[in-house]
């Protein structure tokens, strides 16, 4: 599967983005799907997660509350809906998608696919 990511952008500490990820070449339903992101000198870290049929969603803490994961199977796209940005936000965010995934993927290693990333920035 092609992931294309979407929807970055610079805005003020305490505004909304919606992130977009189109994905192409397979059967989108049957993938989970997971947001990632990537601040400088950072390691990838998850952010949310979408399982395929579906089996429900899930988020790190640090974004729990203010971002929402969702999912157009009739469109193969995946969104990621952020409210209450924090300068501490600012990183390239990135798409997943994975289809053998057994249980919540919080790990970047679990997923075969990737977007391009997009970069999403906070100002203070």
């Amino acid at each position: 599967v092609q992931l294309q990511a979407s929807g970055g952008g610079l805005v003020q500490a305490g505004g909304s983005l919606r992130l977009s990820c189109a994905a192409s070449g397979r059967t989108f339903r049957w993938y989970d799907m997971g947001w990632f992101r990537q601040a400088p000198g950072k390691e990838r870290e998850f952010v949310a997660g979408s399982r395929r049929s579906g089996g429900g969603t899930y988020y790190a803490d640090s974004v729990k509350g203010r971002f929402t994961i969702s999912r157009d199977n009739a469109k193969d796209t995946v969104f990621l809906q952020m409210n209450s940005l924090k300068p501490e936000d600012t990183a390239v965010y990135y798409c997943a998608a994975d289809e053998h995934l057994d249980g919540l993927g919080y790990s970047a290693i679990l997923y075969d696919y990737w977007g391009q990333g997009t970069l999403v920035t906070v100002s203070s």
